[in-house]
């Protein structure tokens, strides 16, 4: 049972992962003829393409992107306690824990891509379309704390900044949410 929990946790992180990267593309107006966004439109399109005619983008926000993303982490719970104990629990609370979910499904997505970003810049400094993405994803993050922590030695320490917040408000979800927040 655990692995089969544990392939369901995992295959319903990495495609909300994916939305949730397929809205932040758009959000950030990146370069969707870039290799990483041709990918991450081809993931996504087979569900998200017939739900872009009935639900329109409001803005810049995909929200069929985004009401996905938010019943996959809405239907994880309950999926996971099914496998594991064999009851369902179609409880209103259940919501919750979606939101909940969702959020820090989006906090550990703005995590790994900025450790990919970082790393990337040690081996390919700037010639990879890939990095191009990452770049335009996480400046508008990195900048204002680059701002206020100006490089060092030509060390920048404005992804380390955004990771500190981040470690930040996952405490602030475990002070908040005790027990709820590590299920998710």
């Amino acid at each position: 049972m655990l692995t089969l929990t544990f392939l369901v946790k995992t295959l319903i992180e990495l495609y909300v992962m994916v939305l949730l990267l397929r809205i932040w593309m758009q959000w950030s107006r990146c370069d969707f003829y870039n290799p990483l966004a041709q990918t991450v439109v081809k993931f996504t399109q087979p569900i998200i393409g017939p739900l872009r005619r009935i639900i329109p983008s409001m803005g810049p926000i995909d929200t069929s992107s985004l009401l996905v993303a938010f019943i996959l982490s809405t239907l994880k719970f309950p999926l996971l306690l099914l496998i594991q104990s064999g009851g369902l629990s179609l409880d209103p609370f259940n919501l919750v824990v979606g939101l909940l979910s969702l959020l820090k499904s989006a906090g550990l997505l703005v995590f790994w891509v900025i450790i990919i970003r970082s790393l990337m810049s040690w081996v390919s400094q700037g010639r990879s379309p890939i990095e191009f993405v990452l770049i335009q994803l996480t400046e508008p993050l990195m900048a204002p704390i680059r701002r206020l922590l100006p490089a060092m030695g030509g060390i920048d320490f404005s992804a380390m900044g955004v990771i500190i917040l981040l470690y930040l408000l996952n405490y602030l979800g475990m002070d908040l949410f005790p027990g709820l927040w590590n299920l998710l």
